[in-house]
């Protein structure tokens, strides 16, 4: 009996795809990024301002192309965010950026269909559209462009051998310059989290 059970499983899984990405494989994402930007902000205007900045949630879409088997190179972009800024609760402003990120990724080839990965990357963070409200309004505010590391993980469920849903989690090294009427009054330290959901097809 024993042996039956045995055979029984090894057909089990010879019968299970290993759905592995392997070398010139490439896989296209559509979701839903949720960046929630850490607490405290910063403080501007020479220690007279501190700042905290809104959440935002935008669809997104990923590129990766496997350089090796289970080694990736992964764009992430997305729709712009919008964030609101604020000082004790009141909104100062708001400003809408865009952080694409370029990662190094490596897929965990542990289950037929369970998928963990991690990578590391480098974000460009560029901001537009910046306002001044409530007490700065009539002023012009500006949030200048940003560069830093990023760092990534998740898990892919694969449903077949060309789609999968994902659940990912990114930490965004964002920092970034601000000017009031062209002058620098400080920094602001975003630093954020982002969740996302998305579903994933492989070409």
């Amino acid at each position: 009996m024993r042996h039956k059970l045995a055979i029984a499983a090894a057909l089990a899984a010879l019968a299970t795809p290993a759905l592995a990405q392997s070398q010139g494989d490439w896989t296209l994402g559509f979701g839903i990024a949720y960046v929630n930007p850490k607490s405290d902000n910063g403080v501007l205007a020479g220690g007279t301002v501190p700042t905290s900045i809104d959440d935002s949630t935008r669809p997104s879409i990923t590129f990766e192309y496997f350089i090796r088997d289970n080694i990736g190179v992964e764009v992430l972009g997305a729709l712009p965010f919008t964030h609101s800024i604020r000082s004790n609760g009141a909104e100062i402003g708001t400003v809408k950026h865009l952080p694409p990120v370029v990662s190094l990724q490596h897929h965990f080839d542990m289950h037929p269909r369970w998928k963990p990965f991690v990578g590391l990357g480098v974000n460009f963070t560029g901001f537009w559209d910046g306002e001044a409200k409530g007490p700065l309004a009539d002023q012009q505010l500006r949030v200048k462009n940003s560069w830093g590391l990023a760092a990534h993980l998740g898990v892919d469920h694969w449903i077949n051998d060309r789609s999968a849903l994902r659940a990912d989690l990114r930490w965004i090294d964002i920092n970034a310059d601000v000017e009031l009427n062209g002058a620098n009054i400080g920094s602001v330290d975003v630093d954020p989290v982002v969740a996302g959901i998305s579903y994933v097809m492989k070409f």
